[in-house]
C-alpha cells in the first residue's frame, strides 16, 4: 500500500467541530505538522473532507 504525507496548511480555528476531529484522527495536532499515513480508502475519505486545510504528498520508498 503506498504512503501519503500529509501536511496541515490552514488552520483549524473557527471550523466545524467535525472537521478539527477529523485532523485529529490523522494525527494533525499543529499548524505546518506533517504525518506519513498509509493510503487506505479510510484515510482517504478523512483527507477528502478536509482537503482544503491540508497539503497531500505521495511518498516514494
Amino acid at each position: 500500500m503506498a504512503k501519503i504525507k500529509i501536511t496541515q496548511v490552514k488552520s483549524g480555528i473557527d471550523r466545524p467541530e467535525r472537521q478539527k476531529l477529523t485532523l485529529q484522527a490523522l494525527g494533525i495536532r499543529k499548524m505546518n505538522q506533517s504525518v506519513e499515513v498509509e493510503a487506505t480508502p479510510q484515510i482517504l475519505g478523512m483527507v477528502r473532507k478536509v482537503n482544503h486545510l491540508v497539503k497531500v504528498e505521495e511518498v516514494n520508498g
